[in-house]
């Protein structure tokens, strides 16, 4: 099962890395998104309005980067996985590609936006931390998503419908999190957030374990 995992996690890589104009485009969108906040609030953003933006610009770009997941596979690939692979297999590659691809876009992101916006974080490895564990949740959540609204004709408004409502939670405790991160809290005011949302993490991560062999019949 893992060397399974590991073939379908270097074949996302090398399609990835053909198609680059898709991730090209992602880097794009969130740039340009980053400037023009910049054009707007000109240096005089406060500290939560700081952080909010960010984390509503990576939540945006989550949903850009990962929503392909399994709409673009054509049917004969499903064909082919459903023939050779065990449904676990496929789903978790999947979690965990999209996790590294949106932690690389995550780092990215904030670079260019501490670079036009300014860097208020006084606590820097509490943040990145933060962004880690929120990347790995708005992942989990959204390839499930994605195998899901793949079933359907209309994939992009069922993403919408089904995921939001679900990174709800996931996401104020993020902003939260970071927040404080921010402030320069200590860390051990900040453990209840971390745990809240690693957990959120697990169960997501738990529950597409569980749920996707029911879907994949489908």
């Amino acid at each position: 099962m893992f060397q399974n995992i590991l073939i379908l996690i270097k074949k996302e890589f090398l399609l990835e890395w053909r198609a680059k104009h898709a991730a090209t485009g992602i880097l794009i969108y969130v740039i340009s998104t980053i400037f023009v906040c910049y054009l707007s609030f000109r240096g005089m953003i406060d500290l939560p309005s700081w952080n909010a933006l960010f984390w509503i610009i990576m939540l945006f770009a989550a949903v850009n980067a990962v929503a392909k997941s399994f709409v673009q596979e054509s049917r004969g690939l499903q064909l082919f996985y459903y023939t050779f692979l065990h449904p676990q297999e496929v789903i978790l590659s999947k979690i965990i590609y999209n996790i590294f691809f949106l932690m690389i876009i995550s780092f990215i992101s904030l670079l260019f936006y501490i670079l036009f916006l300014g860097n208020m974080i006084q606590n820097l490895p509490m943040f990145l931390l933060g962004m880690l564990a929120g990347s790995a949740g708005f992942s989990a959540v959204l390839t499930l998503v994605s195998a899901i609204a793949s079933k359907t004709t209309n994939s992009s408004a069922l993403m919408a419908i089904l995921s939001f409502p679900v990174l709800l939670p996931l996401l104020m405790t993020v902003i939260r999190f970071s927040k404080n991160a921010m402030d320069g809290l200590a860390w051990s005011v900040n453990y209840p957030n971390l745990i809240i949302i690693v957990a959120i993490d697990v169960m997501i991560i738990a529950l597409a374990y569980m749920l996707f062999p029911y879907l994949w019949r489908e």
